[in-house]
């Protein structure tokens, strides 16, 4: 019975810390969409007009917003996984 316990909770455990992991993951891989936004439209800057020119650069400052967000979330994320 007390190896049934032992099992049981270090299942829980496992089961609790790869949630947490699957979060880092997921929030790994938005960061790096959104850095990758962030690219094209800093490039599609360079090339455009002045009034597209400035609507690219703000889209761009717009995705590393977010993926500064994205990347806060995952280091929280795999901060709690390791605990």
């Amino acid at each position: 019975m007390k190896k049934l316990l032992i099992a049981l909770a270090a299942f829980a455990a496992f089961g609790i810390a790869s949630a947490q992991v699957g979060t880092a993951v997921k929030e790994t891989g938005k960061a790096t969409a959104e850095t990758a936004k962030q690219g094209g439209d800093n490039a599609k800057a360079m090339t455009a007009k002045e009034p597209a020119k400035t609507m690219d650069k703000a889209q761009a400052k717009v995705h590393k917003a977010k993926a500064k967000k994205h990347r806060a979330k995952a280091k929280a994320a795999m901060k709690e996984a390791t605990k």
